[in-house]
C-alpha cells in the first residue's frame, strides 16, 4: 500500500513538473512564431513554377521559412510575402467611382504573393482588373502570383493593392523539397507585368 501511494505521488509530481515546463514554453513559442519566424507550407498553384515546382505532377507543397522579423522594413520589388487577405474598401470605392463596378469579396485567408510594385509605382494591370493602370498608393504594395495562368492566381489584379499593415512575413528560404532548397533569390526575379517605377512622394493617399 505504501509503495502504491509513493508511486502515485511520484507520477503526480512528474505530471505537475512537465505541465509547468510546457506551460512556461507556450508563450515563448507563440512569441517566436508571431515575431521571429515559422515554417510554412505553400498551397495551391499561384506561385508556380518558382514555388511548388512539382505542383502539376503531384500537388506537392513546398515547405518554406517565413521570417516575421520586421516584415515590411525595406520592402523590395520581387520579394515574396505572406499577408492576411482582406479586400481593400478604398480600392473598391476607387473602382466604383471610376468604372461603376467593384472587386469580388472573399473570406480572409493567409496568402503568399510576390511584391511587384511599391508606393508611387504605376502598374499596367491585367484581367480581371477593370482599369488599365493603377498607381500604388501610400503604405500599399501591388502583389501578384508567379503563375502565368491568370485563372490560377488571385492577386492585386482582383483585390487591388494591399495595405502594408497586412503583411505578416517574408518567405526567405525553401526548406523542402531538397532539390529546391535554398534562399529565395528575389533580386533575380523578372516579372511579366509592366511597372513604371515611381516615388513615394508622388503616391496617391488613399486615407480618410
Amino acid at each position: 500500500m505504501f509503495r502504491r501511494n509513493l508511486e502515485w505521488r511520484r507520477t503526480f509530481s512528474d505530471f505537475r513538473y512537465w505541465s509547468f515546463t510546457l506551460a512556461t514554453w507556450i508563450p515563448a513559442l507563440i512569441f517566436f512564431n508571431g515575431h521571429v519566424g515559422e515554417v510554412s507550407w505553400i498551397s495551391g498553384a499561384s506561385m508556380y513554377p518558382y514555388l511548388n515546382t512539382s505542383f502539376n505532377d503531384d500537388l506537392a507543397q513546398d515547405m518554406c521559412w517565413t521570417s516575421k522579423w520586421n516584415p515590411t522594413g525595406n520592402l523590395q520589388r520581387g520579394m515574396i510575402v505572406s499577408f492576411q487577405y482582406v479586400v481593400s474598401p478604398l480600392f473598391i470605392l476607387n473602382i466604383v467611382l471610376t468604372v461603376g463596378c467593384s472587386s469580388p469579396v472573399h473570406p480572409e485567408n493567409l496568402v503568399v504573393k510576390r511584391v511587384i510594385a511599391l508606393e508611387g509605382d504605376l502598374v499596367f494591370t491585367r484581367a480581371p482588373c477593370p482599369v488599365p493602370t493603377v498607381q500604388v498608393p501610400v503604405n500599399h504594395v501591388w502583389v501578384e502570383g508567379d503563375n502565368r495562368d491568370t485563372n490560377k492566381t488571385l492577386d492585386s489584379n482582383t483585390y487591388g493593392p494591399i495595405p502594408m499593415s497586412l503583411i505578416q512575413g517574408r518567405i526567405t528560404h525553401v526548406l523542402l523539397p531538397w532539390k529546391s532548397s535554398g534562399a529565395i533569390r528575389w533580386w533575380e526575379f523578372r516579372g511579366r507585368t509592366r511597372v513604371i517605377k515611381g516615388r513615394r512622394e508622388d503616391a496617391p493617399g488613399w486615407e480618410f
